[in-house]
């Protein structure tokens, strides 16, 4: 089976600091390696970031935008002509290609989720590489990805790659700002123990044209390997380092996947859905789920926030605030707020449902529960 490859590239790989203007030879060259890959039977899938800064630089603005309205505008024109260049590079070299636009809602409902992983399927089966972007032109501020790391996380988590590269304006992960403080350690190999207990400085928001710094890369990593995907963190301006790691070449840093990957539906939960409200549980609750694998019972319930509809994602706390879990709950805000603290047997009676009624005797049962990264039931696995 020909192995996966999700290639991201940042704005400030392909765009040139000074004016946001396009490098198009920095194009010209990853396209050449993306090509070389498929021919040596790789599966691609690039990333591309670029669509506000390319729309600023054709509307002769100085600075991305902050203004909602005025962002979208900008990506819209900046898209056409992003897409225009990489297919008129691909097609020199007979590579088809396909955008696809995404935005979070795509991902929330499992029917729509399902129907992208096909889609990204067709495609790669069809030897088509696709070129995907945050659809910024309609996407909702509560509902965007926020950074393209975070998106090609996702995707590559979707169709299950082998590798997430993330190609970026420095040669690997440091321990701080290697700009800035002449003390930065290398990180050349991050194990998956080491992912959640890395401790970097990742103040760094990226440059100005861009949305991603060191924070966005490493959640993006924790997501890859949740799903058992490799991620590695290289020059975005030799893509060709791609060649020498996949030939076992310990360039970059690399970060290894989890042992055992986390099933899809799983997946989509913690990482798919955006979730609408928080439980909060008491430490008996905490340890039945992260302990010893349970259901969420309503009697663990001390207090629910926000207002959400049966069926939602929700965040399961501790007392704290600490979010250790994920979950879809059977019952809406205001049905929890009239149960909460209460044995399941006595569910029926306060929501008025008649006595031969079907009630859930769970909150979130475990089949639709994840727990999230570091907890002790083995992370957040099945």
């Amino acid at each position: 089976m020909p192995q996966t490859l999700v290639i991201k590239i940042g704005t400030s790989s392909l765009t040139k600091p000074e004016s946001g203007d396009l490098n198009i030879s920095a194009i010209a060259r990853l396209v050449e390696v993306i090509v070389q890959l498929r021919r040596q039977d790789y599966r691609v899938v690039l990333v591309s970031s670029g669509a506000v800064g390319v729309g600023c630089a054709r509307l002769g603005l100085t600075e991305r935008p902050r203004k909602i309205a005025t962002k979208q505008a900008v990506a819209a024109v900046g898209q056409g002509r992003l897409i225009r260049i990489y297919d008129d590079f691909f097609a020199s070299l007979h590579q088809p290609v396909a955008q696809v636009l995404l935005t979070r809602a795509n991902l929330m409902q499992r029917q729509h989720y399902v129907n992208v992983h096909s889609t990204f399927e067709e495609l790669l089966d069809l030897g088509v590489i696709p070129i995907v972007n945050e659809n910024d032109t309609v996407a909702v501020e509560e509902l965007k990805f926020g950074d393209n790391d975070t998106l090609s996380a996702l995707v590559a988590s979707l169709i299950e790659a082998d590798w997430l590269f993330l190609l970026t304006d420095v040669d690997r992960l440091y321990s701080a700002d290697p700009r800035l403080d002449p003390d930065a350690q290398p990180i050349i190999s991050v194990d998956h123990q080491q992912l959640l207990d890395l401790d970097v400085d990742t103040d760094s928001q990226g440059s100005q044209w861009g949305t991603g710094g060191m924070a966005t890369k490493l959640t993006a990593a924790k997501i890859a390997a949740a799903a058992g995907v490799r991620t590695a963190i290289t020059k975005g301006n030799e893509p060709e380092r791609i060649f020498a790691i996949l030939a076992g070449e310990n360039l970059g840093t690399q970060f290894a996947p989890q042992p055992r990957a986390v099933n899809a539906r799983k997946r989509w939960i913690a990482y798919g859905m955006v979730p609408t409200g928080k439980l909060y549980l008491d430490q008996g609750a905490v340890l039945a789920l992260t302990e010893k694998g349970r259901s969420l019972l309503a009697a663990g319930i001390i207090q629910v926030i926000g207002k959400f509809d049966a069926q939602d994602a929700v965040s399961l706390c501790d007392r704290t605030g600490k979010e250790f879990a994920r979950g879809l709950t059977n019952y809406s805000s205001i049905e929890i707020e009239q149960i909460l603290g209460y044995k399941s047997e006595h569910i029926a009676k306060l929501l008025g449902f008649e006595p031969e009624a079907p009630v859930s005797d769970t909150v979130v049962h475990r089949d639709n529960l994840v727990l999230l990264e570091g907890q002790s039931n083995s992370g957040i696995m099945p």
